[in-house]
């Protein structure tokens, strides 16, 4: 049962990614390159997520990320680097 716990846990952000791409836009808006896309899909899929709500939501006049983006984008690392460590009580 923990097995099962564990794939679904690392498959669900890649499969919002997906979902994301195939359905709208709001990856394109995000990353300039979809290199970016792709790397963050391989390595860090919940910091990639962060980023592009960051970038779409939470954006200043200029074009640069507010402080509640980054503090999301933060969220995403903390929230996707914590997987591989294993709680034993």
């Amino acid at each position: 049962m923990g097995c099962l716990f564990a794939i679904v846990a690392l498959i669900t952000p890649r499969f919002i990614l997906i979902i994301l791409w195939l359905f709208t836009n709001y990856l394109n808006t995000a990353f300039s390159s979809g290199w970016w896309g792709l790397l963050g899909f391989l390595f860090l899929p919940t910091t990639t997520i962060a980023y592009a709500i960051a970038r779409n939501e939470f954006t200043n006049a200029t074009g640069g990320v507010e402080a509640t983006g980054i503090v999301l984008i933060v969220l995403g690392l903390l929230g996707g680097s914590g997987r591989g460590v294993a709680r034993r009580g």
